[in-house]
Formats: structure tokens, C-alpha cells, sequence
């Protein structure tokens, strides 16, 4: 099975609209890529949370989920489940951080998420960068959402392991959420596995994936 390769990555961009977005979406993934590609500069922009106990456990968590790389992360405080009444400020905020990076993949929620606050973050990010290759993540939760997938990304046993106790391990005020276990993290994990013909994956989301690297030929 043919694919393409995350491997020689210089920059990536990762956002979430609350604090443990971003790892539960794409922690797996983020493990392997600062693995594979030492030195990785990763810009993270996560819209709520800012100055309460959410972004402690944000700081704490990103920075066991990218060793090695060089992380800038950024919590603001928009209220949560209203982000769709504050449009222009994560328009803005968007527009802000596009000046300060340029990254090569941009993972970001996935545009059918039912949840309002990961799909208005979904619809603004194509707007915005328009270059990079773009990658929705999927969050298993209460709201019935999963969709079928077309881009996984195959995980160890050891990788997917380690992302479901360092989501237990840092995100202590989610823990009274009945989906907020290691068995949910580790059963979608394997389920997208078995689709990618591995022991476990993360899935994403893409509108666009351009193949370069076939040399010219003239006629």
C-alpha cells in the first residue's frame, strides 16, 4: 500500500478550541512526527481555556505529547461552546498566527464535527492557510459524528498506549466525562488499525492532497 510521508517536516501547526482537543485528536501523531522529525517546530493555538486550571493541564500535556521539538503554544480565553458568536476574533486570531508560521501541515478539528466550537475552527482554517496540507482530526465522544476517514496514520502499540495515559495522566478535570477513558482512546485507535492495515492509527480528514515528486517528463 502506497502512501505519502511525514517525514522531513520542518513546521507544523496544530489547533484546538479547548485545551485536550489536540491531544486526543492527533496526540499519536504527534509522538511519532517530533520522533521523526527531531528539532520540529510545532505552533499550537488552542481558543479557551486561558488562565484556569485547563491551560495548566494544556502546558503540561503538550509538552510530554512533543518531545524534542521546539513548541509554541497559545491558550486565549474565548468562552467555551461560543465560538461560532465570536466569528471575527477567531477569524482574527487565525490571521495573526498565519503571519508567524509557516507550516508545512496544519492539523486542525475536522469540518463535520458536531460539536460548534471545532467546526467553526474547521470552516475558518482553509481560509486562512491556504498552502500547507491540511488535516482534520476526528474526537469520539456523546455526539454521534464519526465519520468515515480517508488519510490514517499507522501507530505502534507503544505510541498509542503512551497517548491514552498521558491524556488520563494530564487532563485530571476531564476524567467525570463517561467517554474520557483509556479504552475509548485505545478502541477507536484499533479500529482505524485494522482499516490501515496496522495495529493502531489516527484518522484524518483532507479536501486536497497534492503528489509531488515524480520527475518531469516532455513529450
Amino acid at each position: 500500500m502506497w502512501g505519502p510521508r511525514l517525514t522531513g517536516l520542518r513546521e507544523l501547526t496544530v489547533l484546538g478550541a479547548h485545551c485536550d482537543d489536540i491531544a486526543i485528536g492527533a496526540g499519536g501523531t504527534l509522538l511519532r512526527l517530533c520522533q521523526a522529525n527531531p528539532g520540529l517546530r510545532i505552533t499550537a493555538l488552542v481558543f479557551t481555556g486561558a488562565d484556569t486550571a485547563r491551560e495548566i493541564e494544556e502546558k503540561a500535556a503538550l509538552a510530554d505529547f512533543c518531545p524534542g521539538a521546539r513548541l509554541d503554544l497559545r491558550v486565549l480565553a474565548l468562552p467555551d461552546g461560543r465560538l461560532p458568536e465570536h466569528w471575527k476574533t477567531v477569524k482574527d486570531e487565525l490571521e495573526a498566527l498565519r503571519t508567524d508560521c509557516e507550516p508545512d501541515v496544519v492539523i486542525a478539528p475536522a469540518p463535520h464535527d458536531q460539536h460548534q466550537d471545532h467546526r467553526t475552527i474547521a470552516e475558518l482554517v482553509p481560509t486562512v492557510f491556504r498552502g500547507p496540507q491540511l488535516l482534520g482530526y476526528e474526537i469520539l465522544k456523546w455526539d454521534a459524528d464519526l465519520a468515515q476517514p480517508a488519510v490514517f496514520l499507522p501507530i505502534s502499540a507503544a505510541v498509542a498506549t503512551r497517548k491514552a495515559e498521558l491524556l488520563m495522566r494530564h487532563y485530571p478535570s476531564q476524567h467525570d466525562r463517561t467517554w474520557f477513558r483509556q479504552e475509548t482512546f485505545l478502541a477507536l485507535a484499533s479500529v482505524r488499525g485494522v482499516q490501515s492495515r496496522s495495529t493502531y492509527a489516527e484518522a484524518f480528514f483532507t479536501n486536497k492532497i497534492v503528489v509531488e515528486g515524480i520527475d518531469s517528463c516532455e513529450f
